[in-house]
């Protein structure tokens, strides 16, 4: 056998050994979290990107195939406003927030519901049956209430966005049971039947809690939370909840909802969220089954990390 071809085969070992030690590092885990129930939140740039749209529908599947739960929910900022674009819609904005009039809403229904749900089912079902798109509106999974919005220190009425004020999660339940993975898109009604558009976060961390959800984990455009943004020195790897309840007032804007959806879960009895960065290829399954994780871990001050 020439130099090269040991050398070749030397390689070879030394690959296959380590792919070995990442599967030994995730043992731990997958005994850990077999069936369990992982709330995922889907947005960012993993559901802009091809390859990250990809490599986050081989999560999803890994997921269930290895034992676990997961249930996806999904925002879809970026899509609604190109197609309103598209449409001609303009936009009216109060205190820089987008005002839903119903006409808006139509719109918010047919991209999250019809376009990039179904996206996601098909990104998901390209590896063998298993998701199943469904909205806030099927089965009275969310019921929405008209949240208000503070600018400038006085209430404005940015139309119909709502915060979610019940969580029946029976639907979502027996398509989990099924062996499937339920896509859930944010649009609900309120007691009256008027759908809203809600915050895919809000909504993600309210599921987790009537779940009973082992783990939420959101995606974002960020490493995780820092202690003093945009100083990326101080990102912080695990936080307790009353602490991040300190910090909120003074978090930027962006980042508020998905903390007050970590801050939600964990008070509801989620047992850990996570805030990870979804540009990274693969992030849900490096957070899930490595010993460090990647992003900012919250936790119950009860408990240690």
């Amino acid at each position: 056998m020439n130099q090269e071809a040991l050398i070749s085969a030397d390689e070879r070992l030394a690959t296959a050994a380590e792919k070995a030690g990442v599967l030994i590092e995730a043992l731990p885990w997958l005994q850990r979290f077999h069936g369990a129930t992982v709330v995922v939140k889907y947005g960012g740039n993993a559901m802009i990107d091809d390859q990250l749209k990809a490599a986050f529908a081989e999560d999803m599947v890994f997921l269930r195939l290895a034992g676990l739960r997961p249930v996806v929910v999904h925002g879809g900022g970026p899509q609604i406003t190109a197609m309103l674009k598209r449409l001609g819609v303009e936009g009216e904005f109060k205190g820089g927030l987008r005002v839903t009039t119903p006409e808006t809403m139509d719109i918010v229904r047919m991209v999250l519901t019809g376009q990039v749900s179904r996206e996601l089912v098909g990104l998901i079902n390209a590896h063998g049956p298993y998701a199943v798109g469904i909205s806030g509106e099927d089965a009275r999974l969310f019921t929405a209430e008209r949240k208000q919005a503070t600018v400038d220190g006085e209430q404005v009425d940015i139309g119909l966005v709502g915060e979610v004020a019940e969580v029946n999660p029976d639907a979502v339940l027996d398509i989990v049971n099924a062996g499937r993975i339920p896509v859930v898109s944010t649009v609900a009604p309120d007691v009256d039947g008027v759908v809203h558009n809600v915050n895919a976060d809000t909504a993600a961390g309210a599921l987790a809690a009537a779940l009973g959800a082992e783990k939420l984990v959101v995606l974002t455009d960020v490493e995780g939370l820092y202690a003093n943004w945009p100083d990326r020195s101080s990102l912080i790897d695990r936080i307790r909840v009353d602490r991040l309840e300190t910090m909120l007032p003074g978090l930027a804007s962006g980042m508020i909802p998905k903390m007050e959806a970590c801050v939600r879960a964990i008070r509801g009895g989620v047992r850990r969220a996570h805030v990870i960065d979804g540009r990274l290829a693969h992030s849900v399954l490096l957070e899930v089954f490595t010993s460090r994780g990647v992003g900012t871990m919250v936790f119950p001050e009860t408990e240690l990390p």
